[in-house]
């Protein structure tokens, strides 16, 4: 027997060993097919070993598993980190998409021939540990390899995501739309197609124009009639400027494939309470759509001794701030697209027709179809907001549209035509108005795309800080300004800024009827006792109406000559800048004399004014530990990269539908300068409990207001398609609950709108529980040292239950 074996060696033949090579051939043709078939599904592997199952835990243990990433320091490394690692897997963040087709075909695929896959495991295992050997001796070249294969992967998962409908839904990515333009082209003939079966005819409206709306609100991948399944977008290695640091913790988030799914099937069920515990109701007011829990208190406005000072228009927040969530009006979609919504907005949206019956023939607003029309108009400009912007300006040519005047404040606002037609001159205005018999007017204006907020002129100052307004403009905006000693005109001095204008178009400016004639009189005597120097009456003869131009003083001059202290100047001990729930005062304060004090000089010309520190700065302590210019300077730069390098292009975003932005802990305005090149307005709130730098942000040409994000912000549901939130969320829940917090965001933002939430990683975690509880869709979570960031998409999901808010039931 040996001698014959080794006779085979040497080359002798027999009928056995034909045989014995047939066998050896046959089974090792058989191993390279089932090598082959099973190579497709290496790459799977790595993302069927993350199930649902595994990857979801507490929220305790998943605050040490977010995914992390180098930032600022070290860019350069960043894609090498995210490819190259210890070969478990861990470290590497994976795009997920909801195809179950292709999952099953997998699973079957492994699944076939006990001894065949048991093999084919085997050598899987070994080519995985060849790789690793592979990668640790040549990390650079491996990562350039792999970048580009996941680069061209994505693209492919993109397309199929785009276009393909399997058993788990429609999946789609707005990333992967914006970055391909075959998606994009595929889903809008989709989206067209869909609108010719939906359209119906307006007998005043044209077709083309509602063609257009309807297929901008179609364009974005993001839709409210499908299920949803949401990406996680993480940034690649030029976008990662969001936290500073360089230190790197490993874990992993549960995927966004068995989320989608959970968040589908809850939808499909009336069971409003998710598997974290959130139970949420639907808020049931008088108010319905339209309810702000500060404004719609009539347990409270009922019980008021008066009304005389407009008491119940001014807020008047419940003992607990609501958990529950605010209805959508029936028919409610995604709002126009600026400027397109300067001119014309979705009438379901803001159903509301009495301003228009009221005011229709100042050409404020009409009824036209599907849509509320905006001509342009108002009370004193019936002809065009854009012709009495241009009157003023020759009435007093160095108020300098854009330039010497930037920030305005327009009191008793209507629909905010003014304010709107203002950014073609490169000014913003705060308009604000109450929420009165003016049915729904400041919500008009923001769902036109213009700043606006529900205020009134009681009883307490405006929430802004002293002198930083450039200009305060009423068109006959029924403040009786020379009641009580002038104390509410007195409140407009302290807002407006030494050397700034007050343009005040009313009747008694132009009129001679009795009670004008007085008015008129008693305005007089007030100004000149104010010291206020009235620069120009004009006349506007297109709109037949009139305006009176006034300059507050630059020194304390006139102050210090009048006979009498009438009205009487303030106390030292006022602080002009106190603001929040601080009654109004019969007062003037002095204009500082200091140089190096703020209101001494006029600030520098737009757009310089964003970027320079303010001069004043230098006697101001900082918030970060520099001293206060360098601090300006690396906030605004800090902004400038995270803004560029990362909420642009990393985040998932669909900017062209982003118009109104609130940015709810400004600290020096950085990340609203740093968004000066795009269409978009923001309001920088600077919470109560932060330090007091709103300020600051006036001097740069931009706006705000104080704010507890402990009550309700006053404004209308589903006003602001972004909301920006850093560090934040982990300061407010050591004083309110966080779940409320959460309600009233869900309030604020529209459908489709994003929250991007910058904090530390527990709170992160927190909130992440709670939108997802909401139905939102997770479009990117991780931190990096404890520290995190979430981005998340609201949905168009609403709770079964009801919730009667017994405060809000008039």
């Amino acid at each position: 027997m040996a001698m014959g074996k080794y006779s085979r060696v040497d080359g002798r033949k027999s009928s056995g060993y034909c045989s014995t090579v047939t066998v050896v051939v046959f089974v090792g043709l058989c191993l390279v097919g089932v090598w082959m078939l099973m190579s497709s599904t290496v790459v799977p592997v790595r993302d069927l070993e993350l199930s649902s199952g595994e990857a979801i835990s507490e929220v305790k243990q998943r605050v040490s598993e977010i995914v992390s990433w180098p930032f600022e320091e070290n860019k350069g490394d960043e894609r090498e980190d995210s490819t190259n690692g210890d070969g478990d897997g861990d470290d590497v963040p994976v795009e997920k998409s909801d195809n179950r087709a292709e999952d099953n075909q997998e699973e079957k695929n492994v699944s076939e021939g006990d001894g065949e896959t048991s093999e084919s495991k085997n050598m899987v295992n070994q080519n995985q540990e060849e790789n690793s050997v592979k990668e640790s001796s040549n990390e650079k070249t491996e990562s350039e390899e792999e970048s580009k294969a996941e680069s061209e992967n994505d693209k492919g998962r993109k397309r199929e995501a785009g276009e393909s409908k399997g058993e788990g839904g429609d999946s789609k990515s707005e990333a992967g739309e914006t970055e391909d333009g075959e998606t994009n082209k595929t889903e809008q003939t989709e989206s067209e197609e869909s609108l010719d079966e939906n359209k119906s005819e307006s007998g005043e409206a044209s077709q083309t124009e509602k063609e257009k709306d309807s297929q901008d609100q179609d364009n974005d991948t993001e839709s409210h009639g499908k299920d949803q399944v949401s990406t996680v977008i993480f940034p690649s290695g030029d976008q990662a400027e969001i936290l500073n640091g360089t230190n790197s913790q490993n874990g992993a988030w549960s995927t966004q494939a068995s989320e989608s799914q959970n968040e589908k099937e809850l939808q499909q069920s009336s069971i409003t309470t998710d598997q974290h515990g959130h139970l949420w109701k639907v808020c049931n007011a008088t108010a319905g759509p339209d309810y702000i829990p500060c404004l719609d208190n009539w347990q409270t406005i009922r019980k008021l001794s008066s009304t005389k000072h407009y008491e119940h228009r001014e807020r008047h927040c419940p003992e607990e701030a609501p958990t529950c969530i605010v209805p959508l009006p029936e028919g409610y979609k995604r709002s126009i697209k600026w400027p397109k919504s300067r001119d014309r907005i979705w009438y379901h949206n803001v159903p509301h027709t009495k301003l228009a019956e009221v005011k229709g023939h100042q050409n404020w607003v009409k009824v036209t179809g599907e849509y509320l029309t905006f001509p342009g108009g108002g009370t004193q400009f019936k002809n065009g907001a854009l012709h009495y912007v241009d009157f003023i300006q020759k009435s007093r040519p160095d108020i300098a549209w854009g330039n010497r005047s930037r920030v305005i404040l327009d009191v008793g606002c209507g629909v905010a035509s003014f304010g709107g037609y203002l950014f073609e001159k490169d000014v913003i205005a705060m308009s604000f108005a109450p929420k009165d018999e003016h049915e729904a007017q400041v919500q008009f204006a923001l769902e036109r795309g213009i700043p606006a907020i529900l205020s009134v002129m009681g009883t307490k100052r405006l929430p802004f800080p002293s002198s930083v307004f450039d200009l305060v403009h009423c068109a006959r905006c029924r403040v009786p300004w020379h009641v009580e000693g002038g104390k509410l005109l007195l409140e407009l001095n302290r807002v407006l800024r030494p050397g700034g204008y007050f343009v005040w178009s009313a009747t008694p400016v132009y009129q001679k009827l009795p009670e004008d004639v007085g008015i008129w009189k008693a305005m007089t005597e007030l100004t000149k006792l104010m010291c206020w120097d009235l620069k120009a009456i004009k006349r506007d003869k297109l709109n037949a109406v009139g305006a009176a131009i006034f300059r507050k003083p630059t020194s304390n001059e006139c102050y210090n000559k009048r006979p009498q202290n009438e009205p009487p100047l303030c106390a030292d001990s006022d602080d002009a800048n106190a603001a929040w729930n601080v009654p109004l005062q019969a007062c003037m304060h002095k204009v500082p004399v200091d140089k190096s004090k703020r209101g001494s000089r006029w600030p520098l010309q737009w757009p310089l004014r964003l970027e320079k520190p303010p001069y004043w700065l230098n006697s101001e302590a900082s918030v970060y530990g520099k001293a206060a210019p360098e601090d300006f300077t690396a906030d605004y730069q800090h902004w400038k990269n995270v803004v560029s390098n990362s909420y642009l292009n990393g985040m998932g975003i669909n900017w062209s539908f982003v118009r109104n932005v609130m940015d709810m802990r400004a600290v020096y305005g950085g990340f609203a300068a740093a968004l000066k090149d795009l269409k978009v307005w923001v309001m920088n709130v600077v919470p109560i409990d932060s330090p007091d730098t709103l300020p600051i942000i006036y001097e740069r040409g931009l706006f705000g207001l104080y704010h507890d994000w402990c009550e309700s912000f006053n404004t209308y549901p589903r006003t602001y398609d972004l909301l920006h939130a850093d560090h934040l969320f982990s300061t407010i829940k050591k004083r309110c609950s966080l779940k409320a917090v959460v309600a009233e965001v869900d309030r604020i933002l529209r459908p489709d709108g994003n929250l991007i939430l910058r904090d530390d990683a527990e709170t992160i975690v927190e909130v992440e529980d709670l939108v997802k509880s909401l139905h939102w869709d997770v479009r990117m979570i991780y931190t990096n040292d404890n520290q995190g960031m979430l981005c998340v998409h609201k949905t168009y999901w609403r709770p079964k239950e009801t919730e009667t808010i017994l405060s809000a039931m008039m």
